[in-house]
């Protein structure tokens, strides 16, 4: 049954809703910008020994504490997943077809689109935003669901989901819209410029098996035996809150070598920053207001419309860092773009929150 949206189901936007997240999730957009710091600092300190460093760990193009960075940045999300959800979203055929459409049709060439409009003259800047867009949410989407009070069965049925496939579609879906499309809209100069020749259908499928399959298993394996051996109270309240910082600390470390490596380069960061953050913003607001009018004409209610709506217009940023680094390298700027993504997503989903509830006040009766 879906949650009714009534002043005793929650706490309601009147207690603030930033005040309602974890001290960690609050600050998201600090501890980046704190981490951005750091990595610029060392590396214009340090041009030559923290490069030196960090390339000791490398096993041909791939850095190995990096590689088990960004593999425990996605376990913590994977293990959240409700997978036993997904049975009472394929039973409502209407919702399921509603959010393919928004997630695997609507965002990806949205996304697309915003990129070569606003960067086709910074290719790799576009490719990070393009695979920022197929990326589709997997863990935050949990947090800024409950905080409007939308449907907690529906978002952990639809983040399975999208999990499964993910891990199934995410490689051809990058090909098509980084190699495939880009020269069908007068880009073929602007993609050679990225080198694409090596990438390929098979190298993303690779990198999307480590940095993603490896995890989801995990993940899945993880909560399945779990719960059979230790009871769901433990794992949702005892197991899910030891791991959950892990993401963040992960990210982090991956955001300070990546900036450590460009520290004397950075000169250009702030402008670079506002080049990707726009198109990023206009994203996250078109998507969140398009998908919740599509969903109230689609006929489902205010808990539903709202999951529907958090679940299309947020992102997996941790994927899209993974997938830059592992096929263009930490260094480039497509792995720096990816890395603008929770950046922007975090004070917007938190504005975002404040839009679903106004759009509650609007569109829907607080009898559905």
């Amino acid at each position: 049954m879906s949650r009714q949206p009534l002043a005793a189901d929650g706490p309601g936007p009147e207690r603030g809703v930033a005040n309602r997240l974890s001290f960690l999730d609050r600050y998201l957009t600090l501890w980046i910008f704190i981490a951005m710091a750091v990595g610029v600092a060392a590396g214009y300190l340090f041009p030559d020994d923290v490069p030196a460093f960090i390339n000791r760990f490398n096993s041909g193009t791939t850095n190995i504490p990096i590689a088990i960075g960004l593999i425990l940045m996605m376990y913590p999300p994977l293990a959240k997943v409700r997978y036993e959800e997904l049975g009472r979203v394929f039973k409502n055929w209407k919702v399921l077809v509603l959010s393919l459409v928004q997630n695997w049709v609507i965002g990806p060439f949205l996304m697309f689109f915003l990129a070569i409009i606003f960067l086709r003259d910074y290719p790799e800047y576009m490719v990070g935003l393009i695979l920022i867009g197929l990326a589709r949410c997997i863990a935050m989407v949990i947090v800024w669901n409950d905080l409007a009070e939308g449907d907690r069965e529906y978002a952990a049925g639809l983040v399975a989901f999208n999990s499964i496939f993910q891990v199934l579609f995410f490689s051809v879906f990058a090909w098509f819209f980084i190699k495939f499309l880009p020269p069908l809209f007068g880009l073929s100069d602007a993609v050679a410029r990225v080198n694409l020749d090596k990438i390929t259908i098979g190298e993303i499928a690779k990198s999307v098996f480590i940095y993603l399959g490896i995890p989801f298993l995990s993940g899945m394996a993880s909560r399945f035996g779990l719960i059979r051996l230790r009871g769901r109270e433990w794992y949702e309240q005892k197991f899910i809150p030891r791991i959950s910082p892990i993401t963040l600390i992960a990210l982090l470390f991956t955001i300070v070598v990546m900036f450590s490596l460009k520290g004397q380069k950075i000169i250009d960061l702030p402008l670079d920053v506002v080049r990707i953050a726009v198109p990023l913003l206009i994203y996250f607001v078109v998507m969140f207001v398009a998908s919740f009018l599509l969903s109230k004409g689609a006929g489902a209610d205010y808990c539903q419309s709202c999951t529907l709506s958090f679940t299309a217009a947020s992102n997996n940023f941790e994927l899209a860092i993974a997938v830059a680094v592992a096929v263009f390298t930490i260094e480039s700027r497509v792995a720096f773009a990816a890395v603008i993504g929770p950046l922007v997503e975090v004070p917007v989903m938190i504005a975002l929150v404040n839009l679903a509830f106004y759009f509650r006040k609007k569109l829907f009766s607080y009898s559905e």
